[in-house]
């Protein structure tokens, strides 16, 4: 496996954002996207006193992280679990409180090159996207069994594609005629649903509704929306939290979990504000931080990346 097919995006600026948390004795930091274990490779080569805990979803990225990080020892424990699993993994672990939390919420790249995952438009392949291949329902079946309405929302909420009932009347009517297997498929139906002014802009016209089937079928959105305060709630006072983004939904929904954080819970009008209401977050990032145009000429992947940083300055509330 070459390790030059899976650059970590934004990976400098990452382990400049953890790095006053991880520089301490005993440090713990969660990767809670391993992948093919490039962002935890450096981690654990950069704080050479931290313990990291990596967690996929998926046993091929395990396994091939297993090898990469084997160096590394009992410095690195890797888990099967979907990150908003990570309060019942540091339960296990027996740890309570972690130093630094890394999310990178990109599809590893080792899925969108494997041909037989049905990620990639680029290439005929079963439609799967799973990213547990032993659990859930594959993109085929979303696309074959889901009623009109709901795949028309799908489209439009996770893939913000305009022409979401176009192409979902395409596909009713083709499924009827034969049900959907295939990407190349899939993508010949897009193209030919599409009026010729929306073929125009922004590259492959099936991105968007790939986009949205791979979040319906793996449920990102709500794991994430599970995931990202469950995190925030694991940092120990100090602790510091860094998320790659690739769109405006994971964004947002990022975005606001950090601003809740950041804001006092103060009724108006307090002359002081007592310490139960002031901010638990501090916000490390001016808005989300963008790849630098080097870095997108390097590695294409890198391109819609949005980073966004938080510290933990105080304790919940009792």
């Amino acid at each position: 496996m070459s390790q030059s097919r899976h650059v970590p995006v934004m990976l400098q600026r990452c382990l400049d954002l953890l790095a006053p948390a991880l520089e301490r004795p005993d440090a713990v930091v969660v990767d809670c996207t391993l992948g093919l274990g490039g962002h935890s490779e450096a981690l654990l080569r950069r704080f050479p006193e931290a313990r990291l805990i990596g967690l996929d979803r998926d046993k091929e990225a395990l396994r091939l992280s297993g090898e990469r990080l084997a160096p590394y020892g009992g410095r690195a424990t890797l888990v099967h679990a979907v990150y908003d699993e990570l309060p019942e993994v540091l339960d296990r672990l027996g740890i309570a409180r972690v130093q630094g939390v890394l999310f990178d919420l990109g599809v590893s790249s080792m899925q969108l090159d494997e041909a037989d995952r049905g990620f990639a438009y680029a290439q005929d392949a079963p439609l799967d996207m799973r990213m547990d291949q032993t659990t859930g329902m594959s993109a085929a079946e979303v696309l074959n069994t889901y009623p009109p309405g709901e795949l028309v929302r799908i489209l439009r909420a996770y893939g913000e594609e305009k022409q979401a009932k176009r192409i979902v009347a395409a596909i009713v009517r083709e499924r009827e005629r034969e049900p959907f297997t295939t990407s190349a498929r899939l993508v010949e139906l897009i193209r030919d649903a599409l009026p010729q002014a929306a073929k125009r802009t922004g590259g492959n016209p099936a991105k968007r509704t790939f986009q949205a089937l791979r979040i319906e079928v793996n449920g990102e959105l709500s794991v994430l929306e599970r995931a990202v305060p469950a995190a925030v709630k694991a940092l120990a006072v100090g602790g510091r939290i860094a998320v790659l983004s690739y769109h405006s939904l994971e964004d947002r929904l990022v975005k606001q979990v950090f601003a809740a954080g950041a804001a006092t819970t103060a009724p108006p009008g307090l002359p002081v504000v007592p310490e139960r209401y002031q901010p638990r977050l501090k916000l490390l990032t001016r808005g989300a931080e963008l790849p630098t145009e080097e870095e997108i000429a390097e590695n294409r992947r890198a391109a819609p990346a949005r980073l966004r940083g938080a510290e933990r300055i105080r304790e919940d509330a009792e």
